[in-house]
């Protein structure tokens, strides 16, 4: 795809997840990398629903700006994953409201934020990581990142929101539409007692997708 092309596609995908409704105002933010291993990110203060093509911040390999507004504080976040995830090409990072109350709630384990609730949950997203609260734009976020050691391309930030990884732009926002959706799932179902897939379930899913998930990312009973 082109550089035109992606941008026009960073702006049809912000629009589609602002208008309904899974991130409010000017949060979130879309990054994708490029060939030349600079990357397009949306600029600070930018509603994902009224993107400018021709505004996108576009960034060199080392972050710095070479044309566009002043990109997301966000940045060492987006930085970060790709980093730790060397197939990805895309970052999603939303305010989607299920996502930020499942991170908020004490029970949820740091390696496993959900439990396999659903085939396309872990076809998807494969397992959650929760990292700690940071505030928005702190460096120490891409720390805490780093230290996941690119096990997960799905992170949800605890007290803020979800951050996911893909290999394309959109297989990244089917990814968040995936957990969003499977957070709201358990907000519906907690002390309900629901039926979860199996060990048996979770490993067929392994072996007939090739899903790769991390050790321990389902420990759930």
């Amino acid at each position: 795809m082109t550089e035109t092309a992606l941008r026009d596609e960073i702006c049809r995908l912000g629009r589609s997840l602002f208008e309904r409704g899974l991130t409010p105002g000017s949060s979130g933010n879309i990054s994708v990398r490029l060939h030349d291993g600079g990357w397009l990110v949306t600029p600070t203060n930018a509603s994902l629903g009224s993107l400018d093509p021709a505004r996108l911040s576009r960034l060199d390999p080392d972050g710095r700006l070479m044309s566009g507004d002043a990109p997301t504080k966000e940045v060492p976040l987006h930085t970060a994953l790709y980093q730790t995830r060397s197939a990805a090409r895309a970052v999603v990072h939303l305010h989607s409201t299920h996502s930020v109350a499942l991170s908020m709630l004490p029970e949820i384990d740091p390696r496993a934020a959900l439990p396999p609730m659903t085939a396309y949950y872990l076809m998807k997203c494969g397992a959650t990581a929760l990292v700690p609260y940071y505030r928005p734009g702190d460096p120490a976020v891409a720390d805490a990142i780093k230290g996941l050691a690119g096990n997960y391309s799905s992170v949800l930030l605890a007290n803020h929101g979800p951050v996911v990884s893909g290999d394309t732009l959109e297989a990244a926002v089917f990814a968040i539409e995936e957990l969003e959706e499977t957070a709201k799932l358990y907000l519906l179902l907690r002390g309900l007692n629901p039926r979860y897939l199996t060990p048996a379930q979770v490993a067929d899913l392994t072996k007939t997708f090739g899903l790769v998930l991390p050790e321990h990312g389902h420990d759930h009973t």
